[in-house]
């Protein structure tokens, strides 16, 4: 099949037989294929052409009902579906559009006029009218084809004249200098024919009508060439000039080159041994129609960047507004540093690499017609000439001339433009050049300048700035979080927000972030007027990718896999596939993907090499084309999961000793694609996988307080298989032998302990409220971990069925809770697990520490869990180590050693970069503080938790705000005390410990006795008494009950009367009697004391209230409660 769109479109079968094409809108859409032939039109640009940017209401329906039609005419083959677009089944050849091109060209190479001759007659008989004639608006694309007509008319009127046929000429030349009055290259010819045909005084005449025609109109005189030929003829002896000694750029070479997307050709320019003319110009930058948002750093920075070096890239992925940055810093220089003017060169619409260097002399205006005689000898001599490199005429035209360059879009002919960088820098000493790719160009002495996506504040106002131009009002204020979220989704990239912006006039701000995910359908309204490539999101992808070969395709839809990026040794193992790879470098490749701007390479943390990242646009692009891939995106993502399992089970290990530091920051750094493979472990139901994982990344999680994802992970893993707590209850065997000690798959008793463990994993990591401790699922469980364990055994004594520890402190049997801990702590000596015993030892020193008369037992076990902490040099152990010998100093009372037991701690937590350790241990402190007398230190570091701490987590935040709602209490700023509580108890709902709930309770009755409030008090603390009775509570805080009982004997006394005052002092009894043993009451339990017993004294009289204390004394504590 052959296509005519010069003219109107017309299709032929191979034998001449035309075909049918009826309907202006049909005839478009067959011109707008065959402007592309074999290549995929994107979709919306078809209708952007077609429908002359007014498409019906269902756009794609009716282009999809319109290339139906096509498809009957032409037949079905003849037009191709393709992903977003359609494609014309043809090549070049099959369009008369390019075989003028190709005849036009090889007219200009030939070295014999009547050859050239008949080649342009042959090409400029393919026009049968104007070109593109059936598309609605064609105006830019056709003035360039026009302007290449116009070059083949030239070089078919030179070849006449070399072969003696002036006459013939001069009717078609008058007529074409009336329509083009200031074309010098055809008033040359014209001229020169006259001078031929032996008319040399109309010759004379044409000249000097040219001459004043310049001169009023456009101020100039005319150039060189029309100056030598006018010396000519006033000098009629003289021998027309040879080919060598006129100008080096012909006719021919014009209609070479004019393929490039080049305009009509400029006046003739000087040859380089000529002086540089002045120029009317001082370059070509256009005005621009929109504003320049931000980027005046990288603008200042560019302009250093010019003053050092000659050549300066600018990189980029597509949309990253390099073009329009490039232009803003051009223009910023001052113009008397390029007196030669400041030129840009577009070379996105440059198909063929060669065509790079006549369109930069096309945007030079240096593009030059050849003056010919009637000798044939001297076509032959111009065309010598006319067929050298092109470099050559661009290196003349700019040697002695002062200018800056701009050449914009090079990555399609990085080849071509490089070798022009190279040559002009060379052989041009005075030129500089700005260029835009997507990759270096590799030439030396570049200097490259990244740049990078917009930083969210200037982001932010782009959108804003766009946004009120597409719906007028709109501001960021609109809604803040939703247009901040598209800013970031989209990479902070200027052109995809600007297709965010428009779409403002149908959606919210938070309409389009809700539609990012589909991105690539959203972001389809660019301006008409930019390049094709330009008007959507995928297009500007789709750009890249066509620059891409099969290596690099290939390893960027595998890169899709990674969340946050990978390090080399990642993307080697999960981008290579050597079943089904040729071979290939995946570093080479990595790096020519960087060099492409498709890959973002930054330097990883100190030690950890770079690491490679896609944009999130450029992801999901590259996941569509992995998921097209057969088979390759499960392989991919299996690599993936293999790769990070092996990188967490051998990284565990090191989390408790020298390199726990840089351990911990390698699971930081990875954790994004840690949580992906879990995620597909999960999703595939790859027991083994995800079993593995849970229990490699449990000490991590368990170390940085990430207890929400423990909980999840735990939860999706258990339910993969068989949960052995459940009945009929199984003991468990004793294993030697960590989970992590071999990768997946398990079998037999390790892979039964691997399913227990995730579920004691999951039993720690509960919300720890009384409702999800009490439920009868919790106790069966509780119940299936007592039956599988026994004290001592040795895979109790590690993580995770060291968990098991929470069950047996959930049934609240302190003898049962001490001969476990002893057992842990004995085998592990045995065994010679030294990490497991300094761990058993401060376990066993923080249950202690919660016993005043066991404070001493808790120093001694603290400090050997300090001293195998520091050999093993395991700073996260050595904080808790010398929390628990802190905790059991407060039990006594010593709080200045306490406190720099914390400090201590503290230090080691920061080394470590715990920041959740860190909180926890400065609560603490915090606390101890109080107690030392130190209030206004304590009250600093608490304000500062509470505003910050929700971060890192919430474990911290309940013991935070009741200290800072002690202090406030006590310095007399009640209401914010309670506003304290108040912001504690609607958190409650994210995980506090249910003890925390009496504790909470009780706080705010003490603060109620505080206002007087005394009714409202003894409310609250009856509620208090009810979590104090839970046998969890009463082992970790067994003196609590007890202060309840003294704050409702002050609430009591103080709302007088004898019943009450007489309770009072029968609880102050009770009080004293229920403490345990070696009990050290903190500030605000010793005030209230003295407070109570002063008023009930006083009430009652010293027999009386000896009396009552006495019996209160003797009360169990059900009857204590039962006084409140």
């Amino acid at each position: 099949m052959r296509y005519a769109i010069l003219g109107t479109a017309q299709a032929t079968h191979d034998d001449g037989t035309p075909v049918a094409v009826g309907g202006a809108r049909l005839r478009a859409l067959l011109t707008a294929l065959a402007l592309r032939p074999g290549r995929v039109v994107p979709a919306p640009l078809l209708v952007a052409e077609v429908w002359d940017g007014h498409p019906p209401a269902d756009a794609v329906a009716a282009l999809q009902a319109l290339v139906a039609r096509l498809r009957r005419a032409l037949g079905h083959p003849a037009v191709r579906s393709a992903e977003g677009g359609y494609q014309l089944a043809a090549e070049r050849e099959d369009v008369d559009l390019y075989r003028f091109e190709r005849l036009a060209r090889a007219g200009g190479r030939a070295s014999d006029p009547a050859e050239a001759a008949a080649l342009y007659e042959e090409a400029l008989a393919l026009w049968r009218g104007p070109a593109l004639a059936d598309l609605p608006d064609p105006a830019a694309e056709a003035a360039r084809w026009e302007a290449v007509r116009l070059d083949a008319r030239r070089g078919r009127l030179a070849a006449a004249l070399a072969m003696g046929e002036a006459e013939r000429c001069l009717p078609e030349l008058n007529a074409l200098c009336t329509q083009l009055p200031l074309d010098e290259p055809l008033y040359a010819l014209r001229i020169r024919a006259l001078r031929d045909a032996g008319r040399p005084a109309e010759a004379l005449a044409e000249y000097e009508s040219l001459r004043r025609e310049l001169s009023d109109r456009l101020g100039t005189d005319p150039g060189p060439e029309l100056r030598a030929l006018h010396a000519e003829l006033l000098t009629p002896d003289a021998q027309p000039p040879t080919a060598a000694a006129a100008s080096p750029a012909a006719a021919a070479a014009v209609a070479d080159g004019a393929f490039a997307g080049a305009s009509v050709p400029a006046p003739t320019s000087a040859p380089a041994s000529a002086p540089a003319p002045a120029s009317a110009s001082k370059g070509n930058l256009r005005a621009r129609l929109t504003t320049f948002v931000g980027r005046e750093d990288d603008i200042r920075v560019i302009g250093d960047d010019l003053a050092r070096a000659r050549l300066v890239t600018l990189l980029g992925p597509g949309g990253a507004g390099k073009t329009r940055l490039s232009q803003e810093a051009a223009e910023a220089q001052d113009e008397s540093a390029w007196p030669d003017g400041v030129w840009l060169v577009e070379l996105a619409p440059v198909d063929d690499p060669e065509d790079v260097a006549e369109a930069t002399l096309a945007a030079l205006g240096a593009r030059e017609t050849k003056l010919r005689g009637a000798a044939a000898e001297e076509l032959r001599a111009f065309t010598e000439r006319a067929a050298d490199d092109p470099l050559d005429r661009l290196a003349e035209h700019c040697a002695r001339r002062r200018l800056l360059l701009l050449l914009d879009n090079c990555e399609h002919v990085i080849g071509a433009a490089a070798a022009l960088a190279e040559r002009l820098l060379t052989h041009c000493p005075d030129i500089r050049i700005l260029a835009t790719s997507r990759e270096p160009l590799g030439v030396p002495g570049e200097s490259l300048r990244p740049v990078e996506p917009l930083p969210d504040p200037i982001a932010l106002q782009l959108l804003g700035d766009r946004g009120a131009a597409a719906r007028a009002g709109f501001t960021i204020e609109e809604d803040p979080a939703a247009a901040a979220e598209i800013c970031r989704r989209l990479d902070g990239l200027p052109l995809a927000i600007e297709l965010a912006a428009a779409r403002l006039r149908l959606l919210t701000p938070r309409q389009i972030a809700d539609r990012l995910d589909d991105r690539f359908r959203l972001l389809t309204s660019g301006a008409r007027t930019v390049l094709p490539r330009q008007q959507t999101l995928r297009a500007v992808v789709d750009w890249s990718w066509d620059l891409l070969d099969e290596a690099e395709r290939t390893v960027l839809c595998r890169l899709s896999v990674f969340a946050g990026g990978c390090d080399l040794a990642a993307a080697e193992a999960v981008c290579t596939d050597p079943a089904r790879d040729p071979s290939y470098d995946p570093a080479d490749v990595l790096g020519s993907l960087v060099d492409k701007s498709l890959v973002v390479a930054t330097p990883g943390a100190e030690g950890l090499g770079m690491r490679y990242r896609l944009l999130e646009t450029v992801g999901e692009y590259a996941a569509e084309r992995l998921a097209e891939a057969d088979g390759d995106r499960e392989a991919t993502e299996h690599r993936h999961l293999v790769h990070y399992r092996e990188l967490a089970r051998t990284t565990e290990p090191l989390l408790r000793g020298h390199g726990q530091r840089a351990a911990a920051d390698r699971l930081a750094t990875e954790y994004e694609n840690l949580r992906t493979a879990l995620r597909r472990a999960v999703a595939v139901r790859d027991a083994d996988e995800a079993l593995c994982l849970v229990h490699a990344l449990g000490w991590y999680w368990h170390m940085h307080d990430l207890r929400s994802e423990s909980r999840h992970w735990a939860e999706a893993t258990a339910a993969l298989g068989p949960n052995p707590f459940e009945p009929p209850y199984t003991a468990a065997e004793p294993v030697y032998e960590r989970l992590l000690d071999s990768p997946p798959p398990y079998s037999g008793e390790t892979l039964t302990e691997a399913w227990r463990a995730v579920n004691l994993v999951l039993l720690a990591a509960r919300d720890q409220t009384n409702e999800t401790w009490n439920t009868p699922s919790v106790r069966a469980l509780i119940d299936g971990v007592l039956a599988a364990y026994r004290p001592g055994m040795p895979q109790t004594c590690r993580t995770p069925a060291s968990l098991w520890i929470y069950a047996v402190m959930i049934v609240g049997d302190p003898g049962l809770l001490r001969e476990v801990v002893d057992a842990t702590v004995a085998t592990a000596r045995e065994l010679g697990y030294r990490w497991e015993l300094a761990s058993g030892l401060q376990l066993r020193a923080n249950i202690l520490a919660n016993r005043a008369d066991w404070a001493g037992d808790a120093s001694r076990d603290a400090d050997e869990s300090l001293s195998l902490f520091r050999e093993l040099g395991d700073a996260w152990g050595c904080a808790e180590a010398l929390s628990a010998r802190a905790e059991a100093r407060e039990k006594r009372g010593e709080y200045a050693l306490a406190a720099r037991d914390y400090e201590e701690a503290i230090a080691y937590a920061e080394r470590l970069g715990a920041k959740a350790q860190v909180t926890v241990l400065r609560v603490r402190m915090a606390g101890t503080l109080t107690e030392a007398g130190r209030i206004e230190e304590a009250e600093q570091i608490l304000t500062e938790i509470t505003a910050t701490v929700q971060r890192f987590g919430n474990e911290a935040m309940p013991a935070a705000r009741m200290f800072l709602a002690g202090i406030l209490g006590r310095t007399g700023r009640i209401s914010e005390a309670y506003g304290q509580l108040q912001l504690l108890r609607d958190e409650f709902a994210f995980g506090a410990f249910a003890i925390f709930d009496g504790f909470l309770l009780g706080t705010m009755a003490w603060l109620d006795n505080q206002q007087g409030l005394y009714e409202e008090a003894l409310g609250r603390l009856r509620q208090a008494m009810g979590t104090a009775m839970d046998p969890m509570a009463r082992m970790v805080a067994p003196q609590m009950p007890a202060v309840y009982l003294l704050t409702a004997a002050l609430s009591l006394v103080s709302l007088g009367g004898p019943h009450r005052e007489y309770d009072a002092a029968r609880l102050l009894g009770a009080y004293r009697a229920l403490l345990p043993p070696a009990h050290f009451p903190v500030t605000t339990e010793r005030e209230d004391y003295a407070r109570a017993q002063q008023l009930a004294r006083a009430a009652l009289g010293d027999a009386v209230y000896e009396k009552a204390y006495a019996e209160g004394g003797g009360l169990s504590l059900e009857e204590a409660t039962a006084l409140v």
